[in-house]
C-alpha cells in the first residue's frame, strides 16, 4: 500500500481543499477503507475461533495512522502499542503477513509467534506492537536516539492512548528526549475512553499534550476524524524534528467504535453515543464526500475500490487459513538478535 502518492497533475477543483490532490484523497480514501475492511474481517475470523488471546480493533481511528503517515519518508520509524493492525497495514505490511501473524501461521510477519500484539517488519521500520501498556514510548525514545548518534535525520512516531498518557514512564521519556533534543513524534491517540473509563472521570487535564510544557516539549492537539487536519498538523511536527529542535506532541483527539477489545462489551456508553459518531463524524465518510463533492471520483469508483479492497482481505483471509502453524522447533528461534537492527556508526560515518 503507498503511503506518499505523487502529487496529482491536474487542476485542482474548487471543492478540493487547497492541501491536497485528487490522487491523494483517493489514496487516504483506499488506505484507510484498507484498514477498516480489514478489521472488520478480523473480528469475523475472531469470532469464528481463528484468531485467540486478545484482538484490539481499530476502527474508527482509520484517520490517524494514515494521516501521519502521508508525512513520513524511508528511514522514518513507528512504534505503537496493541490496537497496531491499522499501523501496520498503513506503513505498508501486506495484510497476508498481518492476518496470517493474527491467526498464528507460519506465514505471518512473525512467524506466527508474535500475534497481534508482538508484530514487526524491519524492512518496513514497524518496531511492534506491544502489551504492556505505555512500554513503547522508551522504546521509541530509544530508536529516536540511535538517528540522532547516527546523524540522519529519520523521525520515530511513537503511538500510544490516553488511558497510557498517565504512566510514569511517559512523563521519564518526555523529560529524556527534551534534554537530548531527541526527533521522536509522541502520538497520543486519545479516543477518550481508554480501557473503559472516560478521560473526564481519568483525569482533570483539559488537555494531554500541555503535559509536555513541563518538559519544553511543544506540541497540539488535533482533530483525528479528519485525516487532512492530521496530515497538517503531521507536516508541522515532522518538520521540528527533521530541523533538530527535540520532541513534539500530537494529541489526536479520535474515536473508536468497537470496545477496548474483541471481549469488551463496552457498556461504559451508550450505543447512541457511538452512532451518532458514525453519522456525523466518521473518516472514511468525510473523504468520500469530498471525493463526490469535488467531482474527483464517481459512486460507481467508489464501489470499485471497495471491491478491490475487499478482494485482498478475503484474500488475506485464505492465505491465513491455509498456512500451516509454525514447527515446534521455531519455540528456539528469534531468541536473541544476530544484528544490530540500525547498523553501526562507523557505517553512516
Amino acid at each position: 500500500m503507498a503511503r506518499k502518492p505523487a502529487p496529482a497533475a491536474e487542476t485542482q477543483s474548487p471543492d478540493t481543499p487547497s492541501n491536497v490532490s485528487r490522487d491523494e484523497l483517493l489514496q487516504y480514501y483506499r488506505d484507510m477503507l484498507l484498514i477498516r475492511r480489514f478489521e472488520e474481517k478480523a473480528g469475523q475470523l475472531y469470532g469464528m475461533g481463528l484468531i485467540g488471546g486478545f484482538c484490539h480493533l481499530y476502527i474508527g481511528q482509520e484517520a490517524v495512522v494514515v494521516g501521519l503517515e502521508a508525512t513520513t519518508k524511508e528511514g522514518d520509524k513507528r512504534i505503537t502499542s496493541y490496537r497496531d493492525h491499522g499501523h501496520m497495514l498503513a506503513c505498508g505490511m501486506e495484510a497476508r503477513g498481518v492476518m496470517a501473524e493474527l491467526t498464528g501461521r507460519e506465514g505471518g510477519y512473525s512467524k506466527g509467534k508474535g500475534g497481534s500484539m508482538h508484530m514487526f517488519s524491519r524492512e518496513k521500520h514497524f518496531y511492534g506492537g506491544h502489551g504492556i501498556v505505555a512500554a513503547q514510548v522508551p522504546l521509541g525514545a530509544g530508536l529516536a536516539f540511535a538517528d540522532k548518534y547516527l546523524g540522519n535525520d529519520n523521525v520515530t512516531f511513537a503511538y500510544f492512548g490516553d488511558g497510557a498518557a498517565n504512566q510514569g514512564q511517559v512523563y521519564e521519556t518526555y523529560n529524556m528526549a527534551m534534554i537530548w533534543e531527541l526527533p521522536v513524534i509522541f502520538v497520543i491517540e486519545n479516543n477518550q475512553y481508554a480501557m473503559g473509563t472516560s478521560m473526564k472521570r481519568s483525569t482533570r487535564s483539559t488537555t494531554l499534550y500541555g503535559r509536555g510544557e513541563a518538559f519544553g516539549i511543544p506540541g497540539e492537539q488535533v482533530d483525528g476524524m479528519d485525516v487532512l487536519a492530521v496530515k497538517a498538523a503531521g507536516e508541522k511536527a515532522v518538520a521540528h524534528c527533521r530541523a533538530g529542535k527535540g520532541p513534539y506532541i500530537l494529541e489526536v483527539m479520535t474515536y473508536r467504535y468497537r470496545g477496548h477489545s474483541m471481549s469488551d462489551p463496552a457498556k461504559y456508553r451508550t450505543r447512541e453515543e457511538v452512532q451518532k459518531m458514525r453519522d456525523e463524524r466518521d473518516a472514511i465518510e468525510h473523504v468520500r464526500e469530498l471525493l463526490l463533492q469535488g467531482r474527483h471520483a464517481t459512486e460507481d469508483d467508489l464501489k470499485a475500490i471497495d471491491k478491490d479492497i475487499k478482494d485482498i482481505v478475503n484474500d488475506s483471509a485464505e492465505f491465513a487459513k491455509e498456512s500451516p502453524e509454525p514447527a515446534l522447533e521455531e519455540l528456539w528461534t528469534d531468541i536473541y538478535a544476530e544484528d544490530l537492527p540500525q547498523g553501526s556508526a562507523e557505517e553512516h560515518a
